[in-house]
């Protein structure tokens, strides 16, 4: 009975989906595919540029990558200094959470990676790091007005429509916060050992010989696959997530520019999918991609100092 019930709405949405392919590849005029070349969804992830401002041919503009960062930044700042002031002896909701995401980055996060003289230097850059990635991640699936490409008339007053976006689906955030983890745990390496002693510490202990070469080549590009991997996994994960949502949330219909019934049809199949999307990556992705950076990072850094490489 129980496997009869479960293979139920499996065998119903392959019922659905079979029939859209069905009326998808239909020659009946009514289903008639045409594609809306009008639709461009890569322009969601176009930044032009809100105030212009260029010193010495470096363009520094405000767009709204630059906006999704200030208030990042500054949720990151307001919430817990707002958090900080209001603690209570007896926690109520907010700080019970509080709490639990200040124990995830200080003992799991920090302290798990990392002696405690180095978890004590380094966790206020972590902390930040984590809450700085998640609310940037978090925000991103506010729709927002800040699609300047298509505007609606608000009283005579052309407001920029709802539009998605994070700035860690930029891959220049990213690869910016990449690049300070990187020259911070080279910097302390050296701090810790020197220059030829942090070098040295590249190469594993017992290996020794002609195989040391070999293996210090690999060492260095492995430092310089963390600068790919550690920014584009960030990058990816977000944005693809942003493009699922985008396509399954409306973007598929209108880019098939389908009739009233396939629309329907479709819209209702790809609907329901945008939600589990949706739903997905707010409540896994979003936190997991913050925490996942901040923990290589205290790996890292806690790598850097470490007797043995």
């Amino acid at each position: 009975m129980k496997a009869r019930l479960t293979g139920t709405p499996v065998r119903l949405l392959f019922a659905a989906l079979t029939s859209l392919a069905l009326l998808l590849a239909s020659p009946a005029g009514a289903f008639a595919l045409e594609v809306n070349e009008d639709f461009k969804p890569q322009n969601e992830f176009k930044l032009e540029p809100w105030v212009e401002i260029k010193i010495g041919g470096i363009d520094l503009s405000i767009n709204k990558a630059v906006f999704y960062v200030i208030v990042a930044s500054a949720l990151t700042c307001i919430t817990m200094v707002w958090i900080a002031r209001r603690m209570q002896a007896r926690p109520n909701r907010v700080q019970t959470a509080v709490e639990a995401a200040f124990s995830l980055m200080r003992d799991n996060i920090t302290h798990g990676n990392m002696s405690d003289a180095m978890a004590k230097k380094w966790f206020p850059f972590i902390g930040a790091l984590f809450l700085f990635i998640w609310f940037s991640n978090m925000i991103g699936y506010l729709p927002l007005p800040t699609n300047t490409e298509h505007t609606v008339d608000i009283f005579g007053l052309e407001v920029p429509s709802l539009a998605l976006y994070a700035a860690t689906a930029n891959l220049s955030v990213p690869l910016a916060l990449t690049l300070v983890v990187v020259a911070s745990y080279h910097v302390e390496g050296v701090r810790a050992k020197g220059p030829v002693g942090y070098l040295k510490s590249w190469i594993p202990a017992g290996v020794e010989g002609f195989a040391a070469g070999p293996i210090f080549v690999i060492e260095v590009i492995s430092h310089f696959v963390r600068l790919v991997s550690l920014s584009v996994r960030l990058f990816a994960n977000i944005l693809a997530g942003h493009l699922l949502i985008l396509f399954m949330g409306g973007g598929l219909v209108v880019l098939l520019n389908l009739a009233v019934v396939g629309s329907l049809l479709l819209g209702t199949i790809t609907g329901v999918m945008a939600i589990a999307f949706f739903l997905f990556e707010v409540g896994l992705v979003a936190t997991l991609q913050a925490f996942i950076f901040a923990t290589l990072t205290a790996i890292y850094l806690g790598g850097a100092v470490a007797e043995s490489h």
